[in-house]
């Protein structure tokens, strides 16, 4: 999920999507698909300007035979009579093959029934059946933006929301379902939610959300019963152990989210007692093991962040640079060990910053990359890929105005250009011929249908958009493939397409994105993508809306989505899946994998080859040649790894420098970190070991006593020792005490486009100003407003929120 806050002076907007597929993560439980490109005029790009095309694309012909044995595991249903514009997918389970279809109907904005269910629909076979169960809910018209949640466990628990008038009728109504929508049960609400009710991460009969009057409800009965727990609720997040988090206005304060007076609580049991753990905060948010707040210290004073990795129980201040009111923080990932942190460069509209990595603590933070791309829009190029541990991807904005993409294999400790794949060649006028990736921002402009994909169980798979030369283009994209972990690359498809990864990595399939005509055929490679199959799937061609295949990327089945005319000249739903199964049945053994070392470059010494964050994976992998049922990756063997260099990134204060092996002082630190020196009763070495690396071994980095020097001074140990706190000495070490500028100021979006002078080398156009703190996770927190068309506002608040596009 992604969450967006966008701050406007004392004036709060939020900006908050959940979108299916974000920086590498996708949503396990919902899809939506449109009609009319996800309703969004932006995203429509009818042509592509042309770029010279320099790989082939590797075709492998079908034979009749496994024509004849996909024709027969292709299943069409249309969807007649239905009239709806939208249609939204979500799944109940994992590996159940039950999937439930929302329609949705467009009607005028000023009537109630805004975005009313017209139809519900059910699969269990994984789309190739669907049967309409409206009659089970008695035709209730359900909320659109969030009329279906799915819980996990087993049985899977369902909840479904009705869309009825607050004016009319004194509570809402939702129907439960603890058999996969088997059979529903209704239940009359004393309130009506305003929100998607959320499901406990620990048990899902446990339920929580907000009312429209801001009331914060809980059950533990699987919605049957229902108590009031707190009033004046903003927003909540479920915690570790059923912990709930939530901010609350005090009693008769008026704009307190405004003003930064809201209060942050926490309930162990359910709401029967309460715990105030912070104050005066403006939002908060958890990702990770980290909980955050923004707080005002004093009246006037900017935001400063706090983090908290015991569940609230202690908070810290946050050591980063300052941000003034024309710039902004942003979470971009985190987990149990680090998180990564944006803020943006100083000045009115730079569309960049730099990243900073986080400690353990998540309270010291160093320099990781610099001219950072983040644009207006709110929109982050940076990509967790998820099926090789450490690996991350993003572009910069450098300073002759093009746009390049970087990677990291050690969690953000080195970025380096990505090679250029191994069967295109560079253009003829290009000076740096890499790879470059579109991400987030190409999407979110229609460049590119997707943004780049990899799953956990396909070990070492990258597919995404792009093209080779000097920085990213505008012109028609195409598609490539890392088999490595990003390391090496390949051309696999010319043109935009939307693509998915089946059966752990040993299936992937793709549809052309075509918008003047529609679609008819499908191409699939079961070898990582070096060469494809084209299998025509049906005689009446769609235009295509999207690809859903269940979570997981472990199933054989794909659903392709679109909308042709029906004998009424009418629009109608088809829903196409395809069954790949039955074509590769013979189940993998020992003589289709090989041993593959991850991270390995060939050419470094043995004993630390493949090393990355303190130890050596070896993988079992599909050979090439391979047709058969992958199934999962398989690992082989885990190794520790000796200490180097290699395993340490570079301390609070510190950046490696592109023309320097070394940790360097930053300069914008030089004479502002005096209190950084008081307090921490330690001397840096400038380089700090990378947070989760579990290298052994006793290798210490040189220490650099002038750098030291040059960034504290002559302070000395008993001037430290005079300004100590009475805090413990051990958190002192973790505690810096120089300002961290909050997030507050006039922000003015003006566009929400990136037009392709916006991705074309050196033609930028000014058109944002904003401040916004960011915080990305799935089921992150939950807000208590929505409105249409996938966005959110709140004028009184900034709180991290969410709401399905």
């Amino acid at each position: 999920m992604k969450w967006t806050l966008l701050v406007l002076g004392s004036v709060c907007l939020l900006d908050l999507v959940e979108n299916s597929f974000v920086h590498g993560k996708r949503n396990a439980r919902t899809v939506t698909f449109s009609r009319t490109g996800r309703g969004q005029s932006r995203r429509r790009r009818d042509s592509w300007t042309t770029g010279q095309v320099r790989f082939t694309e590797c075709k492998t012909p079908l034979s009749a035979k496994d024509r004849e044995l996909l024709l027969s595991h292709t299943h069409e249903t249309g969807f007649h009579g239905d009239d709806g514009s939208s249609f939204t997918l979500t799944w109940a389970g994992n590996g159940t093959g039950i999937i439930f279809v929302l329609s949705t109907i467009s009607v005028p904005s000023d009537s109630f029934y805004e975005g009313g269910s017209s139809r519900l629909y059910r699969s269990q076979d994984y789309g190739k059946s669907f049967h309409d169960v409206s009659r089970a809910i008695n035709n209730t018209f359900l909320n659109s933006y969030f009329g279906i949640s799915a819980g996990h466990g087993n049985p899977q628990p369902v909840i479904l929301t009705a869309n009825l008038p607050f004016t009319k009728a004194p509570g809402g109504k939702i129907f439960t379902s603890m058999d996969a929508g088997l059979t529903f049960r209704s239940v009359q609400l004393q309130f009506h939610p305003a929100q998607a009710i959320q499901f406990s991460l620990q048990d899902p009969k446990y339920l929580v959300v907000i009312s429209i009057d801001d009331g914060l409800w809980l059950s533990e009965d699987f919605g049957n019963n229902w108590s009031k727990v707190h009033e004046g609720v903003h927003t909540f997040t479920w915690g570790s152990e059923n912990t709930l988090f939530f901010s609350s206005s005090p009693n008769g304060t008026v704009e307190a989210a405004r003003r930064g007076e809201l209060i942050l609580r926490r309930t162990c049991d359910f709401g029967k007692t309460f715990d105030t753990i912070a104050e005066n905060i403006f939002s908060f948010g958890h990702i990770g093991g980290f909980l955050f707040t923004s707080v005002m210290e004093k009246l006037g004073s900017p935001r400063v962040i706090y983090v908290s990795t015991d569940q609230g129980a202690h908070f810290k201040r946050a050591q980063l640079p300052s941000a003034t009111t024309e710039q902004f923080y942003s979470v971009l990932d985190g987990d149990e060990d680090m998180i990564f942190m944006h803020v943006d460069n100083p000045g009115e509209d730079t569309y960049y910053g730099t990243v900073y990595a986080s400690d353990e603590q998540g309270i010291l933070y160093s320099k990781s990359l610099e001219r950072h791309l983040f644009g207006g829009e709110a929109k982050s190029d940076f990509t967790n890929i998820t099926s090789l541990r450490g690996v991350y991807l993003t572009n910069i904005l450098e300073e002759d105005g093009c746009i390049r993409s970087v990677i990291s294999f050690n969690r953000g400790g080195r970025w380096r250009y990505l090679k250029k794949p191994e069967n295109v060649d560079c253009p003829d006028m290009s000076k740096k011929c890499n790879l470059h990736i579109h991400g987030e921002h190409s999407h979110f402009s229609g460049v590119t249908p997707m943004t780049p994909r990899s799953e956990p169980t396909a070990i070492g798979l990258v597919i995404g958009h792009g093209s080779v030369g000097d920085s990213i283009s505008a012109a028609r994209p195409d598609v490539y493939v890392s088999r490595d972990g990003g390391y090496t690359w390949w051309g696999t498809l010319r043109g935009p397409h939307h693509y998915s990864i089946l059966d752990s990595g040993g299936l992937i399939v793709a549809v052309e994105a075509r918008r003047d005509r529609g679609i008819s055929s499908i191409k699939f490679s079961t070898d990582e993508g070096q060469c494809w199959k084209t299998f025509n799937f049906t005689d009446h061609p769609f235009f295509l809306a999207g690809l859903a295949s269940e979570p997981s990327s472990r199933t054989m089945n794909i659903s392709i989505f679109g909308y042709r005319l029906d004998d009424n000249h009418q629009p109608m739903w088809v829903a196409v899946t395809i069954d790949f199964e039955h074509l590769l049945t013979r189940e993998c053994n020992d003589q289709d994998y090989l041993t593959w070392l991850a991270h390995s470059d060939y050419n470094s010494d043995p004993k630390t080859d493949g090393c990355l964050l303190g130890y050596k994976e070896t993988f079992r992998r599909l050979k090439k040649l391979s047709a058969c049922r992958n199934g999962r990756g398989y690992v082989v063997s885990r190794q520790p790894c000796i200490c180097t260099s290699e395993d340490y990134m570079c301390d609070y204060g510190f950046y490696w420098h592109e023309n320097s092996s070394a940790c360097l002082p930053q300069p914008d630190f030089l004479n502002q970190t005096q209190d950084f020196c008081l307090n921490v009763d330690l001397q840096t070495t400038g380089y700090r070991r990378i947070p989760g690396d579990k290298c052994k071994g006793s290798f210490s980095p040189p220490r650099n006593e002038e750098a030291f020097q040059k960034l504290c001074g002559n302070v000395n140990s008993s001037t430290s020792s005079s300004s100590q706190t009475e805090i413990p000495p051990a958190i002192l070490a973790l505690i810096v005490v120089c300002s961290c500028a909050g997030v507050i100021g006039l922000v003015t979006i003006a566009a929400f486009m990136i037009t392709s002078r916006r991705i074309n080398c050196g033609q930028r156009s000014p058109e944002y100003n904003f401040s916004v703190l960011q915080i990305q996770e799935d089921d992150l927190s939950v807000n208590n407003e929505s409105t249409p068309n996938g966005f959110q506002v709140q004028e009184d608040s900034d709180d991290v929120s969410s709401i399905k596009q």
